[in-house]
């Protein structure tokens, strides 16, 4: 894979990317040119959850909560004007490799202590046949679309898109049959009549429009073209419709993701991303292997997608290391340098600040 400094294309892209936090990738027709907001602190919170249990989970999320709220003032995690909160989980790896529902109810009591009506706590996921399998939705017999008393928005159902809200490329839609395929979403026109628009990723807006804030709760592995599938891409490509086509492409990927991150009204929204190291993958992801799989009994917070990327790779490069498999990325690090250029994040693992209530 060419570096990013023999590559024509990458040639024109980075003086385009270190000049916008929007570049051609505009939300929304006629969106305004931003500077990108100041990269979040580098400090990432850590939890001990020992085996794993409800009990583990609920004390460990309670516990980073209370130090994160008491660390930022201006961000405490109770209903604002909107009185909603949002959890973007991951489920489309299959069952083993998704968000633990017990991470998903220990937040959820969390945020209810904190004063959310259960109504107005939702999660937000993109196949409903993955959230069946995984147990966020219950089994068509007994119908619903709630986890307990908690909205479940399935993204590829079309119905929480916006044609107001778009990310926009020309990379063209490429699909195939297979496993973790995409539908593109259907958008009414003025007219009615329903349009496919082939450059267009509607985002998911109840993210950014209905909640006070949101949450990212992803499940890490390896993945073909993008490197890692974690942090970033549960918030970006795993949050919109029409994204299969960067998923096929390494030279597009990168610079998609960090666009899409770097949009204000979904980073000004984002509040942090909470993942659990239970179970994450080091190498055939993003489809589930149990063979290839590591387990840390641990939780990691923090407002910086960048740098827990950056560490996770760390750790995946040690997996695949101690089997005898190459290291993920090597020199090409373009998903993680294109979204710390705007401001997402640091994508140095050596400036962590480490936290541990």
């Amino acid at each position: 894979m060419p570096s990013p400094r023999s590559s024509p294309l990458l040639r024109s892209v980075l003086p385009w990317l270190a000049a916008t936090a929007l570049a051609t990738g505009a939300l929304a027709a006629g969106a305004e040119t931003v500077a990108p907001p100041a990269p979040p602190a580098p400090v990432v919170w850590e939890a001990d959850i020992g085996r794993g249990g409800e009990d583990e989970y609920a004390a460990a999320v309670e516990r980073l909560f209370a130090d994160y709220e008491a660390a930022n003032g201006a961000h405490q995690l109770r209903p604002g004007p909107r009185g909603s909160v949002g959890l973007k989980i991951y489920t489309d790896s299959g069952p083993g490799l998704n968000t633990p529902p017990a991470l998903v109810r220990a937040v959820i009591a969390a945020l209810e202590r904190r004063g959310f009506a259960a109504r107005k706590i939702f999660l937000v996921g993109l196949n409903q046949m993955r959230l069946r399998e995984s147990g966020f939705l219950p089994a068509l017999s007994k119908g619903g679309n709630s986890f307990a008393e908690h909205p479940v928005f399935v993204l590829e159902s079309g119905r929480f898109y916006d044609a107001q809200w778009f990310y926009d490329s020309p990379l063209p839609a490429r699909f195939a049959p297979g496993v973790l395929e995409q539908r593109d979403a259907p958008v009414d026109d003025e007219a009615g009549g329903a349009v496919v628009a082939d450059r267009k990723s509607f985002l998911a807006t109840p993210l950014f429009l209905d909640a006070d804030f949101w949450i990212n709760l992803p499940v890490y592995s390896d993945h073909p073209v993008l490197g890692i599938n974690g942090a970033l891409v549960n918030a970006t490509l795993w949050n919109a419709s029409n994204t299969q086509r960067f998923f096929r492409s390494p030279a597009n990927a990168p610079a998609a993701v960090a666009e899409m991150a770097a949009i204000p009204e979904l980073r000004e929204s984002w509040r942090f991303t909470l993942v659990s190291l239970e179970r994450y993958q080091y190498i055939g992801g993003p489809l589930f292997h149990s063979l290839y799989t590591v387990s840390e009994p641990r939780l990691w917070l923090s407002a910086d997608p960048v740098l827990l990327d950056a560490l996770m790779l760390e750790r995946l490069n040690t997996a695949r290391k101690h089997d005898g498999f190459r290291p993920l990325l090597g020199d090409d690090r373009r998903l993680l340098e294109y979204c710390e250029r705007l401001g997402v994040g640091t994508a140095q693992p050596e400036a962590v600040q480490w936290r541990r209530p």
